[in-house]
């Protein structure tokens, strides 16, 4: 009892650091299953809540072929990572950024 050690830590970090934790356990435990998370196929509907869109504007993404799909029998799938990469790819500099860049091209 004398290890314990109190802090101010916000709850979501905590909650974090827990499920980080329970997952390396788990991994440890089960060393060949790999993680449900990581794996997850998404449905149409899923993508549309998680993009905060319409299923036709997820729809009109496919068609034109812009977000990473997969298509099986006339259904189409979506894995969860591919798409929170395809998102983060979409990032847009700072002007802070874009700043430093040309200050870093100019240097050379």
């Amino acid at each position: 009892m004398n290890d314990i050690i109190l802090s101010p830590i916000p709850i979501n970090e905590l909650e974090s650091l827990i499920l980080k934790q329970v997952r390396i356990a788990l991994s440890e435990i089960n060393p060949g299953k790999p993680d449900p998370v990581r794996n997850e196929l998404l449905t149409i509907k899923q993508i549309a809540e998680i993009l905060s869109v319409s299923i036709a504007t997820v729809y009109g993404y496919v068609h034109a072929r812009e977000i990473p799909h997969m298509k099986r029998r006339g259904r189409l799938y979506f894995s969860k990572p591919d798409i929170l990469e395809w998102v983060r790819s979409g990032k847009r500099l700072t002007i802070d950024e874009i700043n430093n860049n040309v200050i870093n091209s100019l240097e050379r």
